[in-house]
């Protein structure tokens, strides 16, 4: 199973691709690719929208993962912040769609849980796990690639757990 993972943001949106390589006696996580999509302050929001469209299907398309994976939106006190994340998740999950893929969304607090084993951990502690679950030789390049990962890696977490309890998706 390949995941792809997107951690959005309005000025930086995270990627990551995880692929579960289970053919030994023991599973293991696989990192395959990782980066961020820089989004300039100057250019006016469809604008923003559109190149996160056009990278987003372009590394799909790259790395033809089994299925996306988002962090769910969370819930922000400043109602305008909320507002542009929620634009730019629509426009990964449309990404997503076009590319004939599938998308989990997760809770902030379930990606932690699975990575960390703590809901509410740092974003160190998350880039800390994530290189080593990965047995990556540094931490990811930044933050949101680390947080893209942890989102791909909780789908993988929570797809062999539904499925030695005989779940099916």
């Amino acid at each position: 199973m390949r995941v792809f993972g997107i951690d959005c943001g309005t000025e930086f949106t995270g990627y990551g691709v995880v692929e579960l390589d289970d053919r030994s006696r023991m599973p293991r996580l696989a990192h395959i690719a990782a980066g961020t999509i820089r989004l300039s302050k100057k250019e006016k929001t469809p604008h923003r929208l559109a190149q996160v469209y056009a990278e987003l299907t372009a590394l799909l398309a790259l790395h033809q993962p089994d299925v996306v994976a988002i962090e769910e939106v969370f819930f922000s006190a400043n109602a305008k912040s909320a507002l542009k994340l929620g634009q730019v998740r629509g426009v990964a999950m449309l990404a997503a769609a076009s590319c004939g893929l599938p998308v989990a969304e997760y809770a902030p607090l379930s990606i932690k849980s699975s990575v960390v084993g703590y809901g509410l951990a740092a974003k160190e502690q998350v880039q800390f796990m994530v290189t080593r679950l990965l047995e990556l030789d540094r931490a990811p390049e930044s933050p949101d690639a680390a947080d893209a990962l942890a989102i791909a890696i909780c789908h993988i977490h929570t797809a062999q757990t539904l499925e030695a309890q005989g779940v099916r998706r």
